[in-house]
């Protein structure tokens, strides 16, 4: 699928909308989606009350949310994109350069973390579906084209196109119509479906099921999309679904918090009908394992730093200052 920079300042086609003309299917989906915000959102997040409202409101966020499940894999990678990333036929460290790219964006400008994780979305889908160039410039423009295509999505303030490339020092600069013309070919590959379902689509009705009277409700889901977006670099996490995702960061994050009760996959099975006890479970250790290993770098981060002060400390009470270096004369004089 090469795209020719050459033709840069040509104009978009006309038919480019930025309103996604999405089919039925979706519509349902935002239906669905719609209820479950309004149903499963715990009031603790606003200031306090239970966490559900009631069996009824319950039982259809429950219902809500067993859909979305059930349709979850459509705004998935196809089942073999994580193969063809561990066998290189698609370029695992060109994809892990861009998640960067995108992930110090949305730090730069304060994007929501659903932002970051549809772009990295829209960005495995397609590249699960076409073939991109072996070029770096072709992957670098896909990122910019889904960052863009996600922030206007999510986001209330978009930068401009190419204020959104200044963030971090990349090798290409495109031009706005080149960036257009790359995000048409991203929405038509994904056949305009943007309302992707995501784990965050699942961490509040999860949080509400550990927690149903809200006192943790807050650092729960906080703690819980953190541990989604650490994941997005990791191409082991591709082979699991955004329901087993969500369901166990909050079990990660269930376990940081001792005024709770220990929970398990087996027993997180139970919030919901579709949740697969297989998958939360091996979601749930590679999802440890990330906590415990970042931790891990953090500690050892502080501890290099505490000896190279003290050494500096060390060497600057006890040692004489070193001598100042003479200046060399330019050559020939």
């Amino acid at each position: 699928m090469p795209v020719d920079d050459d033709d840069a300042s040509s104009p978009p086609p006309p038919q480019y909308d930025l309103l996604c003309a999405e089919d039925a299917g979706a519509a349902f989906l935002d239906a669905v989606a719609a209820t479950t915000i309004a149903s499963s959102t715990c009031t603790a997040e606003y200031g306090g009350g239970e966490c559900c409202s009631g069996a009824g409101g319950e039982d259809r966020s429950a219902a809500s949310i067993a859909e979305l499940i059930g349709g979850e894999a459509e705004y998935s990678p196809r089942s073999d994109y994580p193969d063809r990333l561990r066998s290189r036929s698609i370029d695992p460290a060109a994809r892990a350069e861009s998640v960067s790219w995108i992930l110090k964006v949305q730090e730069y400008y304060g994007f929501l973390p659903l932002t970051a994780y549809l772009a990295v979305n829209y960005m495995d889908r397609f590249l699960s579906l076409r073939h991109l160039p072996d070029q770096g410039w072709a992957m670098q423009l896909l990122a910019v084209a889904c960052l863009s295509l996600a922030a206007k999505m999510e986001e209330t303030l978009v930068p401009s196109l190419l204020d959104l490339q200044q963030v971090e020092c990349t090798r290409y600069v495109f031009e706005p119509q080149t960036i257009c013309r790359m995000e048409l070919l991203v929405l038509t590959a994904l056949n305009w479906r943007l309302r992707s379902i995501t784990p965050f689509t699942f961490i509040d009705f999860f949080a509400c099921k550990v927690d149903p009277r809200g006192k943790h409700t807050r650092y729960l889901i906080a703690r819980a999309t953190q541990m989604v977006l650490a994941t997005i670099h990791d191409i082991e996490f591709l082979d699991h679904c955004p329901s087993s995702m969500a369901a166990a960061a909050v079990l990660c994050a269930t376990g940081e918090t001792p005024s709770l009760a220990s929970l398990n996959p087996e027993l997180a099975v139970n919030w919901c009908i579709g949740l697969a006890e297989e998958g939360i479970s091996s979601c749930y250790q590679l999802m440890q394992q990330l906590v415990i290993g970042n931790v891990q770098r953090s500690a050892a981060a502080a501890a290099a730093v505490n000896l190279f002060s003290d050494e500096g400390l060390s060497c600057n009470s006890s040692s004489p200052p070193p001598a100042k270096r003479r200046k060399r004369s330019p050559p020939g004089t």
